[in-house]
């Protein structure tokens, strides 16, 4: 699965992608990581797209003052977000919120992945706990 841990930037997917966004001047590769997920709606949804998208939705969580976490994987993008203060719009933060309920929901590999280790329950606790920091 390429992930070392239960958080969202502990896997190579969301490290990618974070080094993708320094070079981003506003929140569209959010939007798109969080429209990837929208498009495969009635579709299996594949890890590597789930990945990324939950690194989204914690770089929104980031920007309304709720990391909830940080390590040396979210370092790039605490930095990116100081460099870049914005809100998320309401419409964001709801098409996010639903994007990881989509996760963490049939069809999604990242779910039947996790479902199947040891760390399961960790997994769906930090789900849970991004999506509450996303909502507030």
């Amino acid at each position: 699965m390429g992930a070392w841990g239960v958080e969202a930037f502990d896997n190579d997917a969301a490290n990618d992608w974070a080094y993708d966004l320094e070079d981003a001047a506003d929140l569209n590769m959010v939007a798109a990581a969080i429209a990837e997920v929208e498009a495969t709606a009635g579709d299996y949804l594949e890890q590597d797209t789930a990945c990324r998208a939950l690194a989204a939705c914690e770089v929104i969580a980031r920007m309304q003052g709720r990391p909830g976490y940080t390590n040396a994987y979210t370092e790039k993008v605490d930095r990116w977000v100081a460099a870049h203060p914005t809100t998320p719009s309401t419409e964001l933060v709801a098409r996010a919120a639903a994007c990881i309920d989509r996760i963490g929901g049939a069809d999604s590999e990242l779910a039947e992945l996790w479902s199947d280790s040891s760390d399961a329950q960790s997994w769906r606790e930090a789900l849970s706990g991004l999506r509450a920091r996303v909502t507030g």
